[in-house]
């Protein structure tokens, strides 16, 4: 015997073979219309005029590998100057301060109250 689930009741229904194989009325065929192919179109649009595609700007991947590929003694994390020393500081020092809070807060909350 063939089941088929019956969008009526919500439940399984005894089936002849034929609709248990293709349920919910979905039917095997051909589409009457063929489907354009995707990405066969090009993603950029280049103006009638025939220029190029400008991008944002210029490609700093050469010279920003330059940077971090030299041997000098400087880990990368601090390459590009004062920028990134300005910005480690300030982690280490919001770090260091959280730190610091959160023993006190521990410490503040293990002492009992005074009366």
């Amino acid at each position: 015997m063939y089941y088929k689930f019956s969008g009526f009741s919500q439940r399984l229904t005894g089936s002849a073979p034929a609709p248990a194989y293709c349920p919910q009325g979905l039917r095997p065929g051909v589409p009457s219309q063929l489907q354009p192919m995707m990405f066969t179109t090009p993603t950029k649009v280049v103006s009638h005029s025939g220029e190029m595609v400008q991008y944002l700007g210029a490609n700093r991947v050469p010279d920003l590998q330059r940077l971090f590929q030299r041997s000098d003694g400087v880990p990368v994390h601090l390459k590009r100057g004062v920028p990134d020393k300005l910005l480690y500081r300030t982690t280490m020092a919001l770090t260091i301060g959280g730190t610091l809070y959160c023993l006190v807060a521990l410490y503040m909350a293990s002492q009992p109250r005074k009366r």
